[in-house]
């Protein structure tokens, strides 16, 4: 049903009523303002917008004189009075207010802390309350994901105590087999000293049937002597010595679940709005909101970026892309395969050839080992810090692309193709895959071609995706929140990482738009680092500790170092 609007209180005035005279307590149009104000009995009253109007004192009968209304407040006693009252002995010389203004004053701070409770402290509630389902949601994926973890530590003592034992079997059996080939060569001296002994035997028996007995006598006789039996040692058997080991030692292999000697931060509430911050904040923001907030008020996005230095990566034909590792160290990487490790100074400490070509295929895991994808064999392999180079994770029929160790937990996302079908995939850092992405909520396919692949500091998965042609970004749990489709007519993806502040840094690879686009982890565009203008072909990136960024270029293997933030 429509509403009649608030007429003006004039009689016989029927139009929209806009103002309001507080002495009168009279609703009046713009026009019976006017004529108000000009009347000699009105025209010092205040006339003020309707929203600001004093609420009329409701009528209330005095206790002691029953025929007049109260009007006035003793200050002294806090009790409404009439003007009969003020005679009275019990109030004579203490000091009154008229009630009408301080009846307004109290309706007027009612309608404020109405405003602030309904505006401020339920929105805030609210928005922590939600905070607090966020969070209980999260506890319970932390938990799934360390219960996962626990199982996959144990599954993986399982497999080296069956390999432990698989070698001292062995071992074991090496040992039986000396034992035996020994005594085998002693039951073969034995065997042959009993034929000696038979046909010495044969021997001497001849010689007593002889009737010439100057046989006996003779030269030949006279060597016949029996030899000594032989000696051979008694083999001393193994024994097998029990290993000590208890429930503590068991648990201590399996790691622990404890929680870090940090102490817990006080939930943040959000400042009231005021004047001089204009701060738009509301109750749908959350903890990680605000820390955002705050960081952004020591670091920032520069307007534009400085070039720091420059340095060669050797071994490499071009930088398609770049992993930082531990004390400054990087691996570099070109689209033939080269992957090499340079320090600081730029010297080269190792080079492998691999099947990788224009893909994020290595990453540096928390433990500052090397693991990177080998497509053509369908396994991703693992370099530890002594060089040594093993099979870590199989993945059966896909072939893994790109590949990226998450700096919250360890996690491994690794972007796989297969036909013409994608997916990303995360395994934990003990290799147990516990995760694959491939559909979103309408069933559709979320990749085509995930070469580069990243992490937010909100747990967005980021993936550069060539064939789709934009960067799609997906929550952790695999729901899509938004696809980057750049700036200019096309849009070819390679390079991708984020930096402390959630942005997202993307290589357009487009020869003839070659930029460095920056968005905010919720997709907006914010600007371009680099532009073509500036003859660069851009392909590897990171972000370092120092928070600049790295650019590896196409044609050369040089790496550029810029600062961006300021």
């Amino acid at each position: 049903m429509a509403q009649h609007y608030l007429v003006c209180g004039t009689e016989d005035c029927k139009r929209n009523c806009q103002f309001y005279c507080n002495p009168c307590h009279q609703r009046l149009c713009e026009g019976c303002r006017d004529e108000h104000q000009k009347s000699p009995d009105t025209k010092e009253h205040e006339v003020v917008t309707y929203k600001q109007r004093k609420p009329q004192l409701p009528e209330e009968k005095c206790n002691l004189h029953p025929k007049r209304n109260v009007e006035i407040l003793c200050k002294e006693c806090n009790v409404p009075l009439c003007a009969k009252c003020i005679f009275l002995k019990e109030h004579a010389g203490h000091q009154l207010d008229d009630l009408e203004e301080k009846y307004a004053e109290k309706v007027a701070f009612c309608r404020s802390e109405i405003s602030k409770i309904q505006e401020y402290y339920l929105s805030t509630s609210q928005g922590l309350k939600k905070e607090i389902k966020e969070d209980v949601m999260e506890i319970k994926k932390t938990m799934d994901n360390i219960r996962n973890s626990i199982k996959a530590e144990a599954e993986s003592l399982k497999e080296l105590v069956d390999r432990v034992t698989s070698d001292k079997l062995e071992q074991a059996n090496k040992i039986e087999e000396t034992l035996l080939k020994t005594l085998n060569l002693q039951k073969k001296t034995y065997e042959d000293y009993t034929e000696y002994l038979e046909k010495l035997l044969k021997e001497f028996h001849r010689y007593k049937s002889i009737t010439n007995f100057r046989v006996l006598f003779s030269e030949d006789f006279d060597k016949l002597k029996i030899q000594s039996i032989p000696e051979t040692t008694q083999l001393v058997l193994p024994v097998f010595t029990a290993g000590q080991f208890y429930k503590d030692d068991v648990s201590k292999l399996l790691g622990s679940v404890n929680f870090p000697n940090t102490k817990p931060d006080n939930r943040r509430i959000k400042p009231m709005e005021t004047a001089s911050t204009q701060l738009k904040l509301t109750g749908k923001q959350t903890r990680r909101d605000v820390e955002k907030l705050d960081m952004k008020q020591t670091l920032s996005l520069s307007s534009s970026v400085t070039k720091v230095r420059e340095y060669t990566v050797p071994g490499v034909d071009n930088v398609c892309h770049i992993s930082l590792g531990k004390s400054g160290r990087l691996w570099g990487s070109d689209d033939s395969g080269n992957l090499v490790q340079i320090d600081l100074q730029g010297n080269q400490l190792q080079k492998i050839q691999t099947s990788g070509k224009y893909e994020g295929y290595h990453t540096v895991t928390q433990d500052g080992d090397l693991i990177y994808t080998d497509r053509k064999n369908k396994v991703i392999n693992r370099i530890q810090q002594d060089n040594t180079i093993t099979e870590f994770i199989k993945t059966g029929d896909w072939e893994p692309l790109s590949i990226h160790s998450s700096r919250i937990n360890g996690d491994i996302l690794v972007g796989m193709i297969k036909d013409k079908e994608a997916k990303v995939t995360r395994y934990n850092k003990t290799g147990k895959e516990i995760q694959n992405i491939q559909r979103d909520n309408k069933e559709q396919e979320l990749y085509k071609y995930p070469h580069y692949i990243t992490e937010n500091i909100n747990g967005d998965i980021c993936t550069s995706d060539f064939n789709k042609q934009a960067v799609v970004v997906v929550n952790r749990s695999g729901e899509h929140r938004f696809s980057y489709t750049g700036q200019g007519s096309v849009f070819y993806p390679y390079g991708i990482c984020t930096d402390l502040l959630g942005h997202i840094i993307v290589c357009n690879g487009y020869s003839g738009n070659n930029s460095l686009d920056i968005i905010d982890q919720d997709g907006q565009f914010l600007s371009l680092l680099l532009t073509p203008q500036q003859g660069i072909r851009l392909r590897g990136l990171c972000v370092d500790d120092e928070s600049h960024l790295h650019l590896g270029q196409f044609y050369i293997p040089t790496v550029t170092v810029y600062k961006y933030l300021q």
